[in-house]
């Protein structure tokens, strides 16, 4: 079988070293940045919609496709400027993207928080894991989203709970946001029944 050639508009680096832009918000004054892996990007995508139409939040939605490799640059960029305090910085690459985008960044996974944990050394704004922490859990893919609070509605939570921290939005909107979407409801989880399988 043949290969097929790239598709034009691909960020290739980006994908290649852990981190590109897959949607951009519009303008607007109250800003997130959702970074997502895997069977995450889905979940994201689905809080930047809610975000815009519930909230009137703008966001841009990164896939995260390492974040071992991201922190692995990172890592190479402190010890660079380690052992060479006279060389012009290195700038880790994750730095690089997010550098000039607003907003508070929310980084989702189907892993445990430590994974996305790994970044937030070089992450240039206030950052906020979510991750699949916990066990003993057992019902649908779903429900188990929703109880770890790492679905589309908890992303949602999470990026007001970030700008109102921030002071760009009122504190009662985060309750106004949870009640809303049923969040302590483990039976109103909705995101889907792919990924998560050993």
């Amino acid at each position: 079988m043949v290969q097929p050639a790239q598709p034009e508009n691909v960020d290739a680096e980006g994908i290649r070293r852990g981190i590109h832009l897959i949607s951009q918000g519009a303008e607007g004054a109250k800003r997130a940045q959702l970074l997502a892996s895997g069977v995450a990007v889905p979940w994201a995508l689905e809080a930047q919609e809610l975000l815009k139409k519930d909230w009137g939040v703008e966001s841009d939605v990164w896939s995260v496709t390492s974040w071992n490799e991201l922190a692995r640059d990172g890592r190479a960029c402190d010890d660079h400027a380690f052992i060479n305090p006279e060389a012009e910085p290195r700038v880790p690459f994750v730095t690089q993207r997010l550098s000039g985008h607003q907003g508070p960044a929310i980084a989702v996974s189907d892993f445990m928080r430590a994974v996305q944990e790994q970044i937030r050394p070089w992450v240039p704004t206030d950052y906020y894991p979510l991750g699949a922490d916990g066990f003993g859990f057992s019902d649908t893919r779903a429900a188990a989203r929703r109880h770890l609070l790492i679905d589309g509605p908890s992303i949602v939570v999470r990026a007001l709970q970030a700008l109102a921290d921030r002071g760009e939005m009122p504190r009662e909107v985060i309750r106004q946001a949870i009640d809303r979407y049923r969040l302590t409801d483990v039976n109103a989880g909705t995101s889907g029944e792919v990924g998560g399988d050993a």
